[in-house]
């Protein structure tokens, strides 16, 4: 019998593999872009009442905006912010905690 943390990783794992093949269909339009999961269902202590967390990443803001939408219309994120790939890098490593825990927690789901 599989234990209960053996059963969450499993559904964790196939939701992961969900999003990614569900990513994976919209980011090749979008050049350069990439899809990171933060939140709950990135550090492992998700529950049924959990949202989807993304972050769309992209060479411009604009770029980002156009792809975190498309992910929206294609019902596959509950929350998606958009950054341009230099605002990334700079949030991800600045001073800001909040910027910084997402960070070190996020799950690249599709990147170039």
């Amino acid at each position: 019998m599989a234990s209960l943390a053996a059963i969450r990783e499993r559904l964790r794992s196939s939701r992961l593999d969900q999003l990614r093949q569900q990513i994976g269909a919209i980011v090749p339009h979008y050049p350069g872009s990439e899809v990171w999961l933060f939140g709950s269902l990135a550090r492992g202590d998700w529950d049924a009442y959990s949202d989807i967390d993304l972050l769309a990443v992209a060479p411009s803001k604009a770029d980002a905006a156009a792809l975190a939408d498309a992910l929206q219309a294609a019902c596959i994120g509950d929350d998606v912010l958009a950054l341009s790939t230099d605002r990334w890098q700079q949030l991800k490593n600045g001073d800001d905690p909040y910027w910084r825990a997402i960070g070190q927690e996020a799950l690249p789901l599709v990147r170039p």
